[in-house]
């Protein structure tokens, strides 16, 4: 997982609440083991509309997702986020998301940003009003800015650190390899070994 401070960019104002993981990724394409090609399956049955705001081609390129309330609900897959970020998105805001969506975006790199409602749909209204609206996402400040727009948003500081470092649970687990290994010489040798 890459270090990831700042993300700044174009956003797809997707607006729409309740949006689950099975209408990110679709079940059927969890058959793959890769981390890779998941992103046609992106909202693959609400892309068979044309009108669908990611078949606009104003919106071509964003990097943040801008959703409704209750973002990222239903099942636990790593396959949403990894479809997301696979379509080049790098950070999604909505008002709330789901505790175990946040968590695979986390552990993935997508940053997570839970915003008040009505700073959402300042954020939404000035997307549709002008495509090439740049929206920036800071880690390090926890902030959001955008034309009028500026907020704070929570970010635990662990979780932070996670983003800013680039690491995930093994990245984190490695950062103590010699305690461990020092720990595994000091066990009696009927007891498992770590090799």
């Amino acid at each position: 997982m890459e270090p990831t401070r700042v993300v700044s960019g174009r956003a797809l104002p997707l607006g729409r609440a309740n949006v689950d993981t099975d209408q990110i990724i679709p079940s059927h394409w969890l058959k793959r083991i890769e981390r890779t090609g998941y992103a046609p399956g992106l909202f693959e049955a609400w892309r068979k509309d044309p009108s669908f705001v990611l078949n606009d081609d104003r919106y071509r390129g964003a990097n943040i997702l801008i959703a409704g309330a209750n973002f990222g609900g239903g099942s636990s897959r790593e396959h949403a986020v990894w479809a997301l970020q696979e379509a080049g998105f790098r950070a999604v805001i909505a008002p709330t998301i789901a505790d175990i969506f946040k968590s695979n975006a986390i552990k993935n790199g997508l940053i997570p940003v839970e915003l008040r409602a009505d700073t959402v749909s300042r954020l939404l209204a000035a997307v549709e009003a002008d495509a090439k609206t740049v929206i920036t996402v800071d880690v390090v400040l926890r902030t959001v800015a955008a034309p009028g727009v500026k907020a704070s948003f929570p970010l635990a500081g662990f979780l932070q650190t996670q983003l800013l470092e680039g690491l995930d649970e093994i990245a984190l687990t490695l950062r103590h390899e010699a305690d461990i290994a020092a720990f595994e010489t000091k066990r009696a040798e009927w007891l498992p070994r770590v090799r």
